[in-house]
């Protein structure tokens, strides 16, 4: 099993959905992978709820043609709670970028993007 696969495998589903829907250019299952009240902050600017999440996506997502590539995740201290860390690939954001997802019921509650 190389790296890249045990990363994988300790990738919780809720985290590996978003990542394969957004390089499978699939916005419904994205949208999808969010409780119906998630949120997304993306360095302050915030999408609410499946609606601000789809749109969010539009613009500066699927919309721009993004593709995900794990680089590591850590379990934090706080329950359901990960930070991921990502190369992003697209016409929009390209580089390595922290995201901290907040998990709950399976689904992603919250994801924050941090400042690196």
């Amino acid at each position: 099993m190389t790296l890249d696969d045990r990363r994988m495998a300790d990738t919780p589903s809720p985290i590996s959905s978003f990542i394969d829907a957004t390089n499978a250019g699939d916005s419904a299952a994205f949208v999808a992978a969010f409780t119906e009240d998630g949120y997304l902050d993306d360095w302050g600017r915030m999408a609410r709820g499946h609606d601000g999440i789809r749109e969010w996506d539009r613009t500066d997502n699927i919309g721009k043609q993004s593709r995900f590539e794990l680089v590591d995740i850590v379990k934090e201290t706080e329950p359901e709670t990960y930070l991921v860390r990502l190369k992003v690939t697209g016409n929009g954001f390209n580089g390595t970028s922290p995201f901290r997802f907040t998990l709950r019921g399976g689904l992603i509650e919250s994801v924050v993007i941090v400042p690196d």
